[in-house]
């Protein structure tokens, strides 16, 4: 414990945030001070992120909305069976199930979302279609699949080829262990920064390999997986959703900017959260996995995670761009 704390007093405060990784204090304080505003801007979890952000970018580029272009962005990812964690060939719950979880906020603090939402290829369009045609703000379910069939979508099975031959290999551990690693639970979420200077996010998930049937993580979670204040700025989360749950990682991120930090220290001190919780229930930190990324209102963008290995895409007006999350455990 006490060679953890000071390793932790020895992390230095500087990010990635610039479009080298050789970011030195002095361009890390200007970055931080400029009244330029860096839009249109988006930034997406995951390596992913990058085919996603340009499809976000093709109503940014255009002078489009954020809510459009989050929206188109993660449906990208969505559709894509070789992306075992997100929609269509995500893999299953324990019972062979996939479960989709998704959720969507606008600059007007309109928001949609769905949990457990089975045979529907599009989650995030189900949750702004709960956003934008009901007085709720999630549906979950049988009660959102019902939903999504009155608005015109079409069931389809989720469960790839692939996905079903790895959840019958997991099925022969009698001990029911869900794989702790990152590749299970690679949520994707996209928040942007339109050329009007509003922000809005996307959040989609397939949720955590072989979770128990009816498991729901932070990613359709409003305040958790994703949250967006259009005087300050946005942030979404992927990793555990369990833990960015106990913390509403993400609104905690948007409140340390409106508190002035910038991106990357807020992103890091909602790390710091989580690491200090986990301690304090004397859980081993190995087994956690989380990561944040944020925008403000002036484009400065940041990201921080547990562990390494996790990747953030950005793409703005210079271009698509793959940074590592800086993390606190090397």
């Amino acid at each position: 414990m006490n060679n953890r704390r000071s390793f932790l007093k020895k992390i230095s405060a500087l990010g990635i945030l610039g479009i080298t990784a050789k970011l030195d204090a002095i361009e890390f304080s200007n970055l931080s001070t400029s009244s330029k505003i860096n839009k249109p801007i988006v930034l997406s979890t995951w390596n992913f992120g990058i085919q996603a952000n340009a499809e976000a970018w093709k109503i940014l580029g255009s002078k489009g909305n954020a809510l459009d272009a989050v929206e188109k962005g993660v449906r990208l990812v969505e559709a894509d069976p070789t992306e075992r964690s997100v929609g269509y060939g995500g893999r299953p719950d324990r019972d062979g199930k996939v479960t989709l979880d998704a959720c969507i906020m606008d600059h007007q603090a309109n928001i949609g979302s769905v949990a457990g939402l089975e045979q529907i290829k599009h989650p995030i369009t189900v949750a702004r279609k709960v956003m934008e045609d009901t007085p709720h703000v999630m549906l979950v379910g049988n009660g959102a699949l019902q939903f999504a069939l009155e608005k015109g979508f079409k069931k389809e099975n989720l469960l790839t080829e692939e996905s079903e031959k790895e959840w019958k290999e997991w099925l022969k551990d009698t001990n029911y262990q869900m794989p702790i690693n990152i590749e299970n639970h690679d949520t994707i979420g996209m928040i942007a920064l339109d050329e009007f200077g509003n922000l809005s996010g996307a959040c989609t998930t397939s949720g955590m390999a072989y979770k128990m049937h009816g498991r729901v993580g932070d990613s359709p979670i409003i305040g958790a997986g994703l949250y967006v204040d259009n005087e300050i700025g946005a942030a979404t989360a992927t990793g555990h959703g369990e833990e960015v749950i106990r913390i509403a990682g993400s609104h905690l991120v948007v409140e340390l900017m409106r508190q002035g930090k910038h991106p990357e220290d807020a992103c890091k001190e909602a790390v710091l959260r989580i690491i200090k919780l986990t301690e304090l229930r004397k859980k081993d930190l190995k087994n956690i996995q989380v990561g944040f990324i944020a925008i403000n209102k002036q484009g400065e963008y940041g990201s921080y995670c547990i562990h390494p290995g996790f990747n953030f895409a950005v793409h703005d007006q210079k271009g698509n761009r793959l940074i590592d999350g800086k993390s606190i455990i090397k």
